[in-house]
């Protein structure tokens, strides 16, 4: 199946007039929708700093003020993480995930047929991983507006040529593809260059979209294991995944303390 057969008609993404409830996860906010990819578009030009939390980066948050910190100020926060639907589901509260790349795929049909197109920004992954990643969408969209393309590898002189581009061009939507934290760190520094773009944190997505890895087949996705995947295909991981079980233990303790969210 290619990336284009995933999509939902363009007409769904056009409009959705309900406006976010936001909640809490363990201290920290969270936006609740039925459509994501349509809120994002039908308030396109607003300004957002778009943040996929999920259970690690929670608990990453926890020791690190600087992430708590770039999360609570954030305006537009989803669930990425199988972790933080389950919480919920502690409070009866039946949430959708939204995993970032695929409320990022969606966004960047959106961009393609829309007339005129919107403006796209890849930014990060190793050296060749963006481009390869613009080409393929380009292919697959070639009304696909793609002004501006670079490395996460960048010296301190390009940096400040591609911030100079960034505020020259002023994209509408633009992926940052540095990691967590540092793609959060670099969104909140640098959205000033653009205030109308929505911005959005897409970890590995780059990777994905430019072949170099897969995601998970549908059996994983559909069971909220698309973590044990990742797990597989980079045991290096390993370590960072002991912060699930903390965070499950975090999340039961804190629905005893509190019957309500």
């Amino acid at each position: 199946m290619s990336v284009s057969d995933k999509f939902p008609p363009a007409s769904t993404l056009l409009r959705d007039d309900a406006m976010p409830q936001r909640v809490s996860v363990l201290g920290y906010p969270l936006d609740l929708l039925t459509n994501y990819p349509a809120w994002l578009a039908s308030h396109q030009g607003q300004g957002f700093h778009v943040v996929t939390l999920n259970a690690e980066m929670i608990m990453q948050a926890q020791k690190v003020p600087q992430l708590a910190q770039v999360i609570r100020q954030a305006n537009f926060i989803v669930p990425d993480g199988s972790g933080v639907v389950l919480y919920l589901r502690l409070y009866g509260i039946q949430a959708n995930r939204q995993p970032g790349i695929e409320l990022s795929e969606s966004l960047l049909k959106f961009a393609a047929t829309q007339n005129p197109p919107l403006r796209v920004f890849f930014y990060g992954s190793a050296p060749g991983v963006a481009a390869q990643a613009a080409a393929n969408w380009q292919h697959r969209f070639p009304n696909l507006n793609i002004v501006g393309i670079y490395s996460g590898y960048q010296t301190s002189e390009s940096e400040l040529e591609l911030k100079q581009h960034l505020a020259d061009c002023q994209p509408d939507i633009v992926f940052v593809a540095l990691g967590v934290p540092r793609q959060e760190y670099w969104i909140a520094e640098n959205r000033y260059l653009c205030p109308q773009a929505t911005w959005v944190g897409v970890g590995g997505s780059f990777d994905i979209w430019a072949g170099h890895k897969v995601r998970a087949p549908k059996f994983f996705l559909d069971n909220n294991l698309e973590w044990l995947y990742r797990l597989y295909q980079e045991p290096w991981r390993w370590r960072r995944m002991l912060v699930l079980p903390q965070f499950a233990l975090q999340g039961l303790w804190h629905r005893l303390r509190y019957p309500r969210i």
